[in-house]
């Protein structure tokens, strides 16, 4: 696997290589624009069991749950929810706690809360909200909502690799004994092939190679694109499927770089890492004005087609391009 140098160096794909994010907002009047993906669901999966068995020596088995935490009154998971994105969350390092924003963000919160972004299933309650990996989630997903609503009044900057910012399609060269794998078009991948993890990928490489707004593409395999985010309190690394280099009406000259997710079940961290492209690492990259116009876009529901599955893929990328692009040119009018 390798880049196919000198030949198809019109070809390179130029990426940010992100650190994290620095985000400044307004100390006025505060607003959230909550979205299906500031929604938190609260399961056994997440949260661990809700019920076990203790058995002692002697005596009679006693199953214990999480009942007692459905007697915690909605004001005490409000006040504790507020208390915890006010002294932790809502301040950089170093940075007193801006006390004066707790009746604003309280409010916030009592929106998110009273507005069915909460769900509980399978015996969890709110009260869980209180152990500070479930109260980190919840605080990121509000906090991404008023980043959301701040669009154009707050800025957001990311923060690059100190020693190596930007990557490459032009640095890609491993060996590998995977036998699928696309063999890329000469006119459309810098490089050679792409290693297939699934059929679906295949059909994609096929679908964008014969696109008439394609220009190039790459797989993020081996390539060092990754996103920073956080799941609770965990960092963590995602590294999205796809980039994919459009002219949505600028030309050449100006391509749009579409980062793809393909996606089936979405698992809670899905939200996270979507919430993140969206609402920090495309705004911020594209404030940092080094590396082009940046977007975003996931394709979901791909293994749930069992027929007409070529047609389908086409169908859904040509509607992905027209939405993406028609988001991109709302938000240039709004600047």
């Amino acid at each position: 696997m390798k880049a196919v140098r000198p030949d198809r160096n019109a070809l390179e794909i130029r990426f940010p290589r992100v650190a994290g994010y620095r985000v400044e907002l307004p100390n006025e009047r505060l607003s959230a624009a909550f979205t299906a993906d500031s929604v938190l669901e609260l399961t056994p999966a997440l949260v661990g069991a809700t019920e076990t068995r203790n058995s002692g020596i002697i005596g009679q088995s006693v199953d214990l749950n999480l009942a007692h935490t459905g007697e915690v009154r909605p004001s005490q998971v409000l006040y504790h929810l507020t208390s915890h994105l006010v002294l932790e969350k809502w301040r950089n390092p170093g940075e007193e706690p801006k006390l004066h924003l707790f009746g604003q963000l309280k409010r916030i919160v009592r929106q998110w809360l009273d507005g069915g972004y909460l769900v509980c299933k399978g015996g969890t309650y709110p009260a869980q909200l209180i152990f500070k990996m479930i109260a980190n989630m919840a605080c990121d997903r509000i906090i991404a909502a008023i980043t959301r609503a701040s669009a154009g009044q707050g800025q957001i900057a990311v923060t690059l690799d100190a020693y190596n910012p930007t990557g490459s399609t032009a640095h890609v060269r491993f060996n590998t004994t995977k036998r699928n794998r696309w063999e890329t078009a000469p006119d459309r991948c810098h490089i050679n092939w792409v290693i297939l993890d699934s059929d679906w990928e295949a059909e994609f490489c096929r679908v964008v190679e014969a696109h008439p707004r394609v220009r190039a593409y790459v797989k993020n395999h081996n390539l060092g694109f990754e996103v920073p985010y956080r799941h609770g309190s965990e960092p963590r690394m995602y590294r999205p499927d796809f980039i994919v280099l459009v002219d949505d009406g600028h030309g050449d000259e100006d391509l749009l770089h579409l980062v793809v997710e393909i996606k089936g079940y979405r698992r809670e961290d899905a939200k996270e890492k979507k919430d993140t492209m969206e609402t920090y690492w495309v705004p911020g990259v594209n404030h940092a004005a080094r590396f082009g116009r940046w977007a975003f876009a996931e394709f979901t529901d791909v293994y749930l087609i069992q027929s007409g599955f070529k047609e389908k893929i086409e169908s859904e990328f040509d509607k992905m391009i027209e939405h993406v692009a028609g988001l991109v040119a709302q938000g240039q009018t709004a600047s």
